[in-house]
């Protein structure tokens, strides 16, 4: 057994390659290892700014003999079929065995692969894995022909045993290997050489080196957040922002430093935005204001001054960053005040969206109109849900904004309050891009649910309109995500209301927005539009005008808006999928999903789910499962008899022709489930109502167990059909069972 040390040192990689190259190497090295017969124990990949190190354990000396059979033609084959197999083995036709088969006599090729050192495979895999290597974008340099991420300056390649270490030797385009190591680019003495991983890693540390990431980050969080704590400050945590810095030094020196006075009236958020993405520093705030007063960076080299003059340089920098950021502060502050948010959002009108969609103040008047119709629903007020969809888009006007796009509707919150608006106004321009992702903060003030559900539907049936839906794995406006969005704000909101009709209604705004004022149906199209509201849907709010219409107007009508019905559809079962694959986190089945799709009202979201809910929870128990196989059995057994006779079991069995016990309980427990699940599937308690229904379980399973359903009495056989017949009402009045999976 030996041990495998990798280095491939080279200028300085990019932080955010480093951790994907290092499982690159790992994955490459140790499966071609792999694939050539060597096993191994255990293998670690560190990465820092300056090198790749790659570390297996417990390899084979060797890679195994192998013997291999190989089938050939037939004996009374052709000369060349013969020929073409001996090639390819690699044998003589004297090295051949010929066996008997069904079909004739066979030739064989037993073909013995000697097994090889350890060393000639390493250096061929890692040879292979260098001039092949994944990284997202590389080089070349010099006259040679080898491409890596920045120039490569050298290899060690190292196999250590317990007599001793020994080099690979290995050339990739004049880099020799060897086990020559660099330290630290300033601080270390010069190179070293090591004889195994435990020394290569000591001798690194003790050159100033830092070799594992996952150290590097733990050492600069423990410095900054003691240098904090001593002054009663707090470090705002950031991970990305951790990770990355770990990348860009080998011997992390944790420096806090001052922000200059002028700058520490700026919004917090603006400070450390500006800070994270020009400087890489972490930001330091005051844990009982939460205003930012410090910051921390990280040097990479130790100083005979403790880093003083980093420090003095890094807050100069910091200084010139800060004053452009006051800059564009000031001027978007002396815009709101002097002329208010409308005024600052009025630019936005003359920026396209999209070439099919219009611009974003077109957008904008959208959003507000269907806020303003979404509010009531959601518990706001129309006039305050229409004002805040006008400016909540107003900071992407803004200097800040353009400066730092991140920062839209952080901005547009200080920006509302400045303008004297409501904290609900100004919430909802902070928060109605909320949800971004499945593990987002969903907002709950209705003024914001409204501007955020009115937002995303307005994305979503825009798109769907000009017909740039998702496809696959692309999904360029993220409209996966916008869906996602609707269905959180719903759901956690426990907001109740019909997605037909404003997925109807807002496709019909788009058909209008898109229409020449000259076509004259403008008029007419808008007129549905308010009928929708009354009516739910395009094709009632239709009808319910055409009467007033010539056929002229209503093949105009049909040529602009007739797709709205077939469009909203799928847009509809865009929307069911997206909560099928939401909720199978909650360990709701998607035949479960299914099965409440079927029934009424399925474009209500909040309903859909709380009755799926109901049915996967009933599903999880006994009685449930049990009651369901009775259920198909009982639809089983009615619907081969329907086919049989012609005739649908639908009709109200009568007590007085049951002749068993059993029948007379089931008869009793339909009655006592029916009383139950009636009430309780209009209040909408569907956890009462499943409960009721799998309660008839033991009579479900006691009448199959008793009674036979085709007997020789035609009235006794018609009764219990229609029994059957009435178990399959009373579950199907619940959910659509039929779609439940065995």
């Amino acid at each position: 057994m030996a041990d495998l040390l990798i280095e491939l040192f080279s200028e300085e990689i990019p932080a955010r390659m480093q951790k994907r190259a290092s499982e690159d190497l790992k994955s490459l090295v140790t499966n071609g290892l792999v694939e050539a017969g060597l096993t191994y124990a255990s293998a670690g990949a560190f990465a820092t700014p300056r090198r790749l190190a790659l570390s297996v354990e417990g390899l084979l000396d060797a890679s195994p003999t192998t013997v291999e059979e190989r089938k050939g033609p037939r004996v009374d084959a052709p000369e060349k079929a013969l020929e073409g197999f001996l090639r390819g083995a690699g044998v003589t036709k004297d090295d051949l065995e010929i066996r008997d088969e069904k079909k004739g006599q066979v030739y064989f090729a037993k073909i013995t692969k000697p097994g090889r050192p350890a060393a000639e495979i390493v250096a061929e895999v890692l040879e292979a894995t260098v001039r092949n290597f994944p990284w997202p974008k590389s080089m070349r340099w010099g006259a040679g022909s080898l491409k890596w991420v920045r120039p490569l300056h050298s290899i060690v390649c190292l196999m250590t045993r317990e007599d001793g270490a020994e080099v690979v030797p290995l050339e990739i385009d004049g880099i020799t290997s060897g086990n020559t190591v660099w330290g630290h680019r300033f601080m270390s003495a010069g190179s070293f050489k090591v004889t195994s991983f435990d020394d290569y890693a000591a001798k690194l540390k003790q050159n100033f080196v830092v070799l594992d990431p996952q150290e590097r980050a733990d050492h600069i969080w423990h410095d900054a957040t003691n240098q904090a704590f001593a002054q009663g400050l707090e470090v705002v945590e950031d991970k990305g922002l951790l990770s990355e810095v770990a990348g860009l030094v080998e011997w992390p020196v944790v420096l806090m430093g001052e922000i200059g006075e002028d700058f520490l009236g700026l919004p917090p958020e603006v400070l450390q935005t500006s800070m994270r993405e020009h400087q890489k520093f972490f930001s330091v705030k005051n844990p009982k204001t939460g205003r930012i007063e410090k910051f921390v960076t990280v040097a990479n080299r130790e100083t005979a001054d403790n880093g003083a003059t980093i420090l003095a340089g890094n807050q100069k920098v910091l200084s010139a960053r800060l004053s452009d950021a006051k800059f564009f502060w000031e001027n978007d502050v002396r815009t709101v005040e002097r002329e208010g948010m409308e005024a600052m959002s009025a630019p936005l009108a003359h920026v396209t969206f999209h070439n099919k969609l219009g611009s974003q103040g077109e957008r904008i008047a959208r959003i507000a109109a269907l806020a303003s119709d979404v509010a009531p629903i959601v518990g706001a007020e129309s006039a305050e849900a229409a004002t805040a969809a006008k400016v909540a888009k107003a900071d992407l006007s803004s200097e800040m904004v353009y400066e730092f796009p991140e920062l839209q509707g952080i901005m547009g919150r200080y920006y509302a309050k400045i303008a004297g608006l409501s904290d609900a106004v100004a919430d909802a321009c902070r928060d109605h891009y909320s949800p971004l992702g499945p593990s987002d903060d969903v907002p709950t003030d209705p003024v914001s649910v409204s501007v955020a559900l009115a937002d995303k539907l307005d994305t979503l049936t825009g798109f769907w309109a000009i017909d740039e839906k998702p496809t696959g794995s692309k999904d360029p406006f993220a409209l996966r995500r916008a869906a996602l969005g609707v269905i959180r704000l719903l759901i956690t909101n426990d907001v109740r209301m019909s997605l037909d009709r404003f997925i109807d209604a807002q496709l019909l705004a788009q058909k209008i927005a898109a229409t020449d004022e000259n076509d004259g149906i403008i008029d007419t199209l808008k007129e549905i539009l308010d009928e929708i509201a009354e009516h739910g849907v395009f094709g009632a709010a239709f009808d319910a005008i055409s009467d007033k219409l010539s056929e002229g107007q209503k093949d105009a009508v049909k040529a602009v808006a007739g797709t709205v019905p077939d469009t909203s559809d799928d847009l509809l079962s865009f929307f069911h999928d997206r909560l099928k694959v939401f909720l199978k986190d909650e360990g709701i089945r998607h035949d479960v999903i299914d099965a409440c799709l079927a029934m009424p009202g399925n474009d209500d979201i909040t309903l859909l789910v709380k009755r799926a809910r109901a049915l996967q929870a009933m599903l999880d128990t006994e009685d449930g499962t049990n009651l369901i196989q009775g259920f198909k059995r009982a639809n089983n057994i009615l619907t081969q008899a329907e086919e049989k006779d012609g005739v649908e079991y639908s009709f109200g069995p009568d007590v007085k022709f049951a002749e068993t016990d059993e029948e007379k309980a089931l008869f009793a427990a339909l009655d006592t489930a029916s009383e139950e699940i009636k009430p309780a599937m209009k209040a909408e308690d569907f956890t009462a109502a499943m409960s009721a229904m799998a309660d008839m379980r033991p009579s479900v399973d006691a009448f199959f167990e008793a009674v036979q359903i085709n007997t020789d009495s035609d009235i006794v056989r018609r009764n219990r059909l229609n029994l059957l017949g009435r178990i399959r009402e009373i579950c199907l009045s619940v959910a659509d069972l039929t779609r439940i999976e065995n």
